[in-house]
């Protein structure tokens, strides 16, 4: 590839807390939501849990020298809550240790530190107390930013908030395929709400000890909805599938205003009373900047609800069909490789919000069938392909300043397991040996053809 980016753009790969730090009760770390999920029968494919996923809590420094030979500049990477605050309130200070620790590694091989705050893994005390639905869960959240804070602002400059708190909401509290398994309507959005609530509160809590070249983001996921026809129920149905899972949280964001479909859409299902007159005004402070996970577009086509009545609906019943896709290569998980939806996603962004923030390309990345000598073209292809779709985005007016590989390790894939590999690197699960695919020779290469110009 000969795509070139803007001095100073970069490049970096992405990991979660709990999809490779393993030691799930280790040095007082308490339970998650996503312990408690996987544990449920069914639940994971495989029967799979966070252990040991790639052990990085031990092998930190190992991964470490994994991103010096990769050549990225930036890491991002999620804080475990229930590692620092086993019950949700509290300090566990072997956590923080850790944590410090590695942004300390991270330093000294000048490397960036990109930290997330949540990425998923709730403390179950806390969902005890009725989660993301519960009001008092945003507080308890713009608490732990602080003191998590505290701690790592010296060695951290970038702090994101939240990743996706779209899967967070509706697969977790409405589709029950993600922790903490619940089949919602109003729950779900009422979770989705205090998301954004924690989000606002978070922000502003640490901007009361931030320095002056701190800087606060948020990570949404990004599919744009795509209609299967032209007909007008399938043209409103990739609407509503867009409020579902984009607008429902960039208009409140960078909109100054809550979706204005959201209501119509949930006619029956909920009163939105978890709402309060200020709390759009926290939820839309200023940031320094957005990051976009993008894997696939949605092929939306209209379809009657799943259950008639709305006082027993879900939050991802909202009468669209997104099975039907396009005659495209697909990944090894079943996605459509479609590079251009990232442009639209980035580029839809630009023009819908005025005064959006710098923009970074949080997580992309893609699962294919392992070969026995970890040749992996189809994922270097992928990225290629997205790389490029990223500079049509810059070229076209969007403020990019940075891109990073999903993922830097293979890990535990959520409801998937240990099935699905998404990698750079490959993890042998029963030794913990990492062994660098091609992508990551790959990847190596290009960066230091960037930097070269």
């Amino acid at each position: 590839m000969t795509t070139s980016f803007p001095p100073g753009f970069r490049w970096g790969v992405a990991t979660s807390a709990f999809q490779i730090e393993g030691a799930t009760t280790a040095d007082g770390r308490g339970p998650s939501i996503w312990d408690t999920f996987a544990a449920v029968p069914g639940a994971v494919a495989g029967g799979d849990t966070g252990e040991p996923a790639a052990d990085h809590y031990h092998r930190w420094p190992a991964d470490l020298d994994l991103l010096t030979g990769l050549g990225v500049d930036s890491y991002r990477f999620s804080v475990s809550w229930p590692r620092i605050q086993p019950d949700g309130r509290g300090v566990e200070r072997r956590g923080l240790d850790f944590y410090r620790r590695l942004a300390e590694g991270l330093r000294e091989k000048g490397i960036e530190p990109f930290l997330t705050l949540y990425h998923w893994d709730l403390p179950q005390a806390l969902e005890d107390a009725g989660g993301w639905r519960s009001r008092d869960t945003a507080s308890r959240f713009a608490d732990y930013a602080a003191l998590v804070h505290a701690e790592l602002g010296d060695l951290v400059e970038h702090w994101t908030t939240l990743n996706e708190p779209y899967p967070c909401a509706v697969a977790g509290y409405g589709e029950g395929r993600h922790a903490p398994g619940a089949r919602e309507g109003d729950g779900a959005l009422a979770a989705a709400h205090h998301l954004l609530l924690g989000h606002g509160l978070a922000v502003r809590a640490m901007r009361a000890l931030a320095l002056p070249h701190h800087q606060f983001g948020i990570v949404l996921n990004q599919s744009p909805a795509v209609p299967v026809s032209d007909s007008a129920a399938d043209t409103a149905a990739a609407a509503r599938q867009d409020t579902l899972l984009r607008r429902q949280f960039t208009d409140p964001l960078f909109g100054g205003r809550y979706a204005p479909g959201l209501p119509a859409m949930f006619s029956g299902v909920s009163d939105f009373a978890f709402r309060r007159d200020e709390d759009l005004e926290t939820i839309g402070v200023p940031l320094d900047y957005l990051g976009v996970n993008y894997y696939y577009r949605l092929h939306v086509a209209d379809a009657p609800h799943r259950e008639p009545d709305p006082a027993q609906r879900t939050a991802a019943d909202i009468g669209v069909d997104t099975t039907r896709l396009p005659d495209v290569p697909r990944t090894g998980m079943g996605w459509p490789v479609e590079p251009e939806g990232l442009t639209e996603a980035l580029v839809g962004l630009h023009n819908r919000y005025p005064g959006l923030p710098p923009v970074y390309v949080t997580e992309n990345g893609c699962v294919y069938a392992d070969r026995s000598d970890f040749a992996d073209y189809e994922r270097i292809s992928f990225l290629s392909e997205h790389i490029e779709a990223a500079r049509a985005a810059a070229a076209a007016g969007v403020d990019l300043r940075g891109y990073f590989c999903w993922s830097l390790l293979d890990n535990f894939e959520w409801a998937h397991g240990y099935k699905h590999r998404f990698g750079l690197v490959h993890v042998d699960y029963a030794t913990q040996e990492r062994t660098p695919r091609s992508s990551y020779r790959w990847y190596r290469d290009f960066i230091a053809a960037q930097r070269r110009g």
